[in-house]
Formats: C-alpha cells, structure tokens, sequence
C-alpha cells in the first residue's frame, strides 16, 4: 500500500504524510496495547491444588458454590471441600475414575465416568503442525496449566446427577465403524428413590457436532423437580506457538437479546459482570470458548428459555462459562428429556452459522467484519477454481487493485504532479526557509497555478483502508488458511515466512515505492521515510506469510500502476 504524499500548504501540509505515518503507527500500538490486555499472558496461580475425594456412594464431595450458579443452588445442600495432598501441576484437579474413549472420523475424545463429561478432545483432521502432522490439535484436556473442560447435568446437585456424579458405562471403547453414520454412548445413574437418568452421546460422521441428552424416567411415586446446566472450565493460558506480535481473541462469548457475539473475556468473568447484570431469561442462544481457529460451543435446545452465568473457581484458577434452564417438573411413571447441542472443532462459518444464529461470528473479523465476509467469500470461491490458497490470495489481490484501479490513479497522478514541480517546491523553500506564513502561501499559489490538489495523493489511498483490513482479518482468522500450502519453502501460509524472503521483498517494494514518490522537503521527514522500509520489514517477518504475500502482491501492482503514470506526466522517471 502506498502511503499518500502532500507538500505544505496554510496548515503545514507538508508534515501530513508524517503525520499519517506516526498516526497508523500510534493505531498498531494501541491495537497491540488492547490485545495485551484482552489476550496476554496473565500470572498463574502457584497455589497448591488438591484433588476432591470420593464419598462413600461414589459421588465426589466438593464445594459445589464454587462451580455452579449460586443463584440457582439450595446452601443447604453445598457439600463441604475436602482436601487431599498437593499433586503436581501436570495432573487434572478434577476428579476421575473410568476413562471411556471415543473415536469418529473427525474426533477423538476422552469421556469420564465422573460427570460423563468430555474431558479431552483431539482433532485428527488439524495437525498441530506440520512438523508434528501425525499429532492431532489438543482443543480440551483436563490437565493443569491448560485445563479446558466441557460439563453438563442436571440440578440440584444435591439428588440430581451434575458434573460431579459417578455414571455407569458397559463400555470403555467406541467406535464409529465404517459404513456407520452415528454412534451412541450411553451412561447411566439411579438413585434409591426409582429415578434413572441416562446421558446420551450421538456422534455422527463427518460432524464436529455432538448431541446429549440426559433421559429421565421417574419410577418413583413423588414428582422430581430438575434443571438442566451445561459450562465450560478452563485455566486462561496463551496457545503453544501464539506468536507475540499476532493476537486474536482467547475467551468467552455468547449470544444475547442485545448482540449476536458479545465478547466476555477473563477480566469480564473475574469482575463477575454477566452475574451482576441480571439479565432476564430467554432462548436462541449459546455459550462458547474461542481461541485461534477453533471454538467450543454449547447449545440449549432452541424452545428452551436459559440464564447465563460466570464463575471463577481459585484452585488452579479455573474460569467458568455456562447456562442453566428453566425447573421442570416431572411427574410420577413420567419420562422427560433435556436436549443440548455441543460443539468442538474449527471455525468453520457454514457449519457454525446453521447450528446457532451468531455462532458464525466467533469467526471474528472486527470491525468491518461485513467487508471481510464476501471478501472471504470471494477467497473461497477462488480457492475452489485455483486449489491452492496461495494463488486465491494472488488473484484476489489483483481483483482488489482493479477495483480501486481509478481512486490509485487519481492518488498517483496527484503524487506524479507533485514530482514534477518538484524543483520549485524546493526553490520556494530554499526562498522563505525562516518565514512558514510567506512558505505556505507561495506553495498554495503553486498548487493552485498548476491546479494540484494537495490532498489528492491522500483521500484515494483513505478510502482503500478498510478493505485492506477487512482482508487482514480474513487472512489472519479464517481456519481454512491454516497450515495452508503455496509453493516451494512456502508451506503454511498461517505462519511466519521461515526463511523471511517475503518480508525481504515487501521491504524492497516499500523502497522502490519510495524512490517513485517526491522526495520529502523536510530534512527530518526524509529520514523517517528512508527507515521506514527497514521497520515494516522487520515487523512483517513476523506476520503470517499469507498476509506478507498479499502485501508484496499489492505493492508491485502498485509500483507498476505508479510507474506508468508518473511515466506519462513526468516523462523520463528517475529513481532518486
């Protein structure tokens, strides 16, 4: 991208295109700034962290307040911590007993008898690099210091199976065979009174998709009052490989009246803000946990009104997202299900936008999100003609250019004019040096005598800013790019140019358009333009090779637009 050139006018116009400079830089540190606030790495807690023991009918006694809604708990049955020796911090604080695997074709995962909740999920189709591409994404674990946990059960807590419930299983090992399209895990609890509740997992081929369920059937002779919950636990920890200079978002979100994405980060939980706002009941919603390139979800049944809530649990520092439903009562030889949806797996739009209404928007683009998502949607499309990302970004980068082919040629006819009467500018200075009021005017008198307009390089180049972020997004954010193939040293377009030849070209194609542009009259300007190359170069070594691709595209359409037109006015063009 060219950066805009004006020479002096009333308002000193000749220090704008130094101030545009220092103004995008101030807006990168600010960017940086916020996302070291939203996403750095936060101190870990050292405290000593103790497993929850099992009483004496299998359910493990904690301190259930810690964990659930206290809005919805009856304190009269919150159980009492007990605490056993310090194990290490590799270990889970949860508590375990029977470990039941699953696998499909697009998961594999690890449910525990313990909440029968899923407490490990692997993604085969996502490497976690390509050094390690027999080694499948870790998205949930249970173990410190990156704990991240998907829960769910039924309250009160006290007669009702939660999280914190022993099930029972027939098996250990499933399977998803081959010609079968689902796969059903079932666990099972009863208690003494003739209630039965199995959890139910259907898995389905192909789908990152998870349905639960938990059937009820109340045998007794007395109705059975119960709600349905689901959360997310995780420890906030930066993601292996996050690199220090490319932040993208690492925390919650859900779905809500006023927003379809409403961001809640660490901080919003610590402060307890979704508590202390009391929103009212209502349905349509989710509860997710995002970080780069993947999200996990849970989803209520969509007739089915629900409250959020937070937590923050201080063993191992544990943030807790979630909802709860409405109390249902469920009458004597009655059989009741509660539904829910779960999902784990990349941010892929189609798939996230037909499970929820906003679910697609963790896909997060900012601010102009609604230039990212056709221009994606351009990508895509080019991708599915070119097969190779790499070449979809090259040909998207082009149709970009040409769409804005006569705003660049209105900024760089307006830069070439100023090239040409670039001598007299510098007499002018050389003339009124000490006195800016005669300076100021005797460049206007010339602007206005050779009709220039010295906004002209500006407003053109102003315009284009926002798609040029809206594509910095969708570069940086879209799953499909990850791990993304090019050509020769260039294998993963996600990340960094290992051997740092595209940030080397950007660099030059930087100086080169430099050397088209006037050069600046202020001695001091002159100095930050020549340094600049070398700081973007730098700063773009650690950008994913995608975005420096598009970039080093992007300026040598530019050069050769700029040449040709600097050609046509000036004449002979002199690299100066």
């Amino acid at each position: 991208m060219t950066l805009c050139l004006s020479e002096g006018n009333l308002i000193n116009m000749d220090n704008i295109r130094l101030i545009l400079i220092f103004t995008l830089l101030f807006i990168l540190l600010l960017i940086y700034q916020q996302w070291q606030l939203d996403y750095g790495p936060k101190p870990v807690s050292t405290a000593p962290v103790a497993m929850n023991p099992l009483s004496a009918n299998g359910n493990p006694v904690t301190n259930t307040a810690n964990e659930l809604p206290p809005s919805i708990l009856d304190k009269s049955h919150q159980a009492t911590a007990t605490a056993l020796p310090d194990v290490p911090s590799t270990q889970s604080i949860l508590p375990r007993q029977t470990a039941i695997t699953v696998e499909t074709d697009v998961l594999k995962l690890e449910i525990n008898s313990v909440g029968g909740d899923i407490r490990q999920i692997a993604l085969p189709k996502y490497p976690v690099s390509l050094e390690e591409a027999n080694k499948p994404f870790q998205l949930l674990n249970d173990t410190l210091p990156n704990l991240f946990v998907a829960q769910s059960g039924l309250l009160p807590a006290d007669y009702a199976p939660s999280h914190q419930t022993v099930y029972q299983s027939t098996e250990t090992q499933y399977h998803l065979a081959d010609g079968e399209q689902t796969l059903n895990v079932v666990l099972t609890w009863h208690n003494a009174q003739g209630i039965q509740v199995e959890k139910i997992y259907t898995f389905t081929r192909g789908s990152y998709v998870v349905q639960v369920k938990h059937h009820v059937k109340n045998n007794s002779d007395a109705p059975w009052q119960v709600r349905q919950y689901a959360q997310f636990q995780r420890t906030q920890v930066a993601e292996a490989g996050q690199s220090s200079f490319i932040h993208t978002y690492m925390g919650g979100a859900i779905a809500s009246p006023n927003s379809r994405y409403e961001k809640l980060t660490f901080a919003n939980i610590n402060d307890d803000k979704l508590n202390q706002e009391k929103r009212p009941s209502w349905a349509n919603g989710w509860a997710a946990m995002i970080q780069h390139y993947f999200v996990s979800a849970w989803v209520p049944d969509k007739e089915q009104l629900f409250n959020y809530y937070t937590n923050v649990i201080k063993q191992g520092q544990r943030y807790v997202l979630g909802f709860y439903g409405q109390l249902e009562t469920i009458a004597p030889k009655t059989e009741h299900e509660f539904n829910l949806q779960f999902y784990a797996g990349p941010k892929i739009q189609d798939h996230l936008g037909a499970l929820a209404p906003g679910l697609e928007l963790t896909v997060d683009y900012g601010w102009f999100w609604f230039i990212s998502q056709p221009l994606f949607w351009l990508l895509s499309l080019l991708h599915s003609f070119f097969g190779n990302w790499g070449w979809a970004i090259i040909i998207l980068t082009l149709m970009i250019k040409l769409a804005f082919f006569h705003l660049s040629a209105t900024s760089y006819k307006s830069m070439a004019n100023m090239r040409r009467v670039q001598p007299r500018l510098m007499s002018i200075k050389e003339r009124y040096g000490d006195d800016r009021a005669k300076m100021n005017q005797a460049l206007m008198d010339l602007y206005k005598k050779e009709k220039i307009n010295p906004l002209g390089g500006c407003l053109p180049i102003l315009v284009q800013i926002p798609v040029f972020i809206a594509l910095y997004w969708v570069l940086l954010e879209s799953v499909e790019l990850r791990q993304a193939d090019f050509i020769l040293w260039l294998n993963d377009l996600s990340r960094p140019d290992p051997f740092f030849v595209l940030p080397l070209i950007m660099g030059a194609t930087m100086l080169l358009q430099q050397k088209l542009n006037p050069a600046p009259i202020d001695p001091m300007q002159q100095k930050v333009m020549m340094a600049l190359p070398l700081v973007f170069t730098v700063f773009f070594a650690f950008f994913p090779s995608g975005l420096v691709l598009y970039w080093v595209v992007n300026n040598s359409l530019s050069i050769a637009q700029q040449w040709v037109i600097t050609k046509k006015v000036v004449g002979e063009v002199k690299l100066d």
